[in-house]
């Protein structure tokens, strides 16, 4: 199950509403960086059968079945820390990440 706080739904319909179209977010991860997988977020115009979709506060999160597996149990929110703001991800499976952050090994 992948959560999603108040303020990231949020900020997803507030992306989406200025985009003028689209169903949610995909959330899914990728080869990347020094620890070994990075999130990745892209735009949904159009679900995949194999998508599993969790919805909270109106907004929609689509995940592919490979990606849950290193997803599962994640809370995404959306924080503003001084001039960085962004999307965070607290995924209980991580086991490592990288300096910077962008990174992580499950």
């Amino acid at each position: 199950m992948i959560t999603l706080t108040e303020n990231a739904a949020k900020h997803i319909n507030g992306y989406l509403a200025n985009r003028g179209k689209g169903l949610g977010v995909r959330l899914g991860v990728k080869t990347s960086g020094c620890s070994g997988m990075a999130y990745n977020l892209e735009f949904v115009d159009e679900a995949q059968a194999e998508d599993t979709v969790f919805e909270q506060f109106g907004a929609k999160i689509f995940v592919d079945p490979k990606s849950l597996v290193y997803l599962d149990g994640t809370q995404v929110d959306y924080t503003k820390e001084g001039l960085q703001e962004g999307f965070k991800f607290d995924n209980p499976n991580v086991k490592d990440s990288c300096g910077c952050g962008e990174s992580f090994h499950v």
